[in-house]
C-alpha cells in the first residue's frame, strides 16, 4: 500500500503499472466538474471510475481484494480506509469474482488511514481494503484501475 501527496505521485512511477499515464490523465482533465462515469484511458489495462459515494458506518464496509487490477484511489473529501494484508485474512465471505476482479472478507482492518484531499493511496493484489467509512457523508473519489503486469 501507498498513501502520499499527488505531489509526489512521480516518486512511484516505476512501482506502480502506468501510474505515470494516469496520473497525466488526471491533471489534464477537471475530473470533478464529469458525471459519475469509467473512462479507458489504456483499454482494460488502465481505467477510471469517477464514482459518487455515500459514506457508511465501518460495520457495513466490506473488505475487499483484487487479484489482476492495482486500485489507486483518489478521494475529493477525507475518506477513511481500513488496510490489512490479504496473507492474514481468515475468512472468506464472497469467493473471487473474476469479472469483477474482486473477493470480500469477513475480516476486520488492522490498521485504518484517513485519506484526504490533495492526497492518493494505491492499494496492490497483497492489500485488502475496507473502502467507504464515511458514515452519512456523500462524497466523489476516482477509482483508476490499472492491470497488474506478469
Amino acid at each position: 500500500m501507498i498513501l502520499d501527496k499527488l505531489e509526489n505521485a512521480d516518486w512511484y512511477y516505476e512501482s506502480v503499472p502506468r501510474l505515470k499515464e494516469f496520473m497525466e490523465f488526471f491533471n489534464n482533465n477537471d475530473l470533478e466538474e464529469l458525471p459519475a462515469c469509467k473512462i479507458k484511458i489504456d483499454g482494460d489495462d488502465l481505467f477510471v471510475n469517477i464514482m459518487d459515494f455515500k459514506g457508511k458506518k465501518e460495520a457495513d464496509c466490506d473488505m475487499e481484494g483484487h487479484h489482476d487490477y492495482i486500485d489507486i484511489q483518489i478521494p475529493f473529501d477525507t475518506e477513511r480506509m481500513g488496510w490489512k494484508s490479504i496473507a492474514d485474512c481468515e475468512s472468506i465471505k464472497s469467493e473471487y469474482d473474476e469479472g469483477k476482479d474482486m473477493e470480500l472478507y469477513n475480516d476486520k482492518a488492522q490498521t485504518y488511514i484517513d485519506v484526504p484531499r490533495g492526497y492518493f493511496v494505491v492499494f496492490f493484489p497483497t492489500d485488502a481494503h475496507q473502502p467507504g467509512i464515511a458514515p452519512g457523508k456523500s462524497y466523489r473519489k476516482l477509482i483508476a484501475k490499472t492491470r497488474v503486469e506478469n
